[in-house]
């Protein structure tokens, strides 16, 4: 398997996760609505009047147009300028890992504690993977 491959394949990941996120959430909100546990008149112009349930995923899909657009952005800038290597693939499994998890953890107990340390973890992988790219070009170049 290339590396292209071998970095690919977490944002295919990563991306599959923000498209669960949102097909989780379009049924879950039209039920909210049948079971009459929001009314239309209450979200029509964007009122945060969803249960809790709803919101912890709708917050969540959110959550995956943050952080992980450095993640896109880094992964991007690496293959342009032919600087994919094994650490980067390493760092790009763990941060998408840490966004399983983080995703976990807010549809489910969203226990703040358990969430916010997946996020530290997926936040300073992107940092180090962001660190290291950026020593490789400085030392190689582009």
């Amino acid at each position: 398997m290339s590396l292209l491959q071998l970095l690919l394949i977490p944002v295919f990941v990563q991306v599959g996760l923000t498209f669960v996120l949102l097909f989780w959430l379009g049924p879950a909100r039209v039920g909210a609505l049948r079971r009459g546990e929001v009314k239309l008149k209450d979200i029509a112009l964007g009122q945060n009047a969803w249960p809790d349930h709803i919101t912890q995923i709708a917050n969540t899909h959110n959550n995956q147009y943050q952080l992980p657009v450095l993640f896109y952005v880094v992964v991007l800038t690496a293959l342009v300028l032919s600087k994919a290597d094994m650490p980067l693939v390493t760092g790009a499994w763990l941060f998408v890992g840490s966004r399983i998890v983080h995703a976990w953890v807010y549809v489910t107990n969203n226990h703040v504690p358990s969430r916010f340390r997946a996020y530290v973890v997926g936040a300073f992988t992107l940092v180090a993977m962001w660190c290291w790219l950026a020593l490789r070009v400085i030392s190689e170049g582009a």
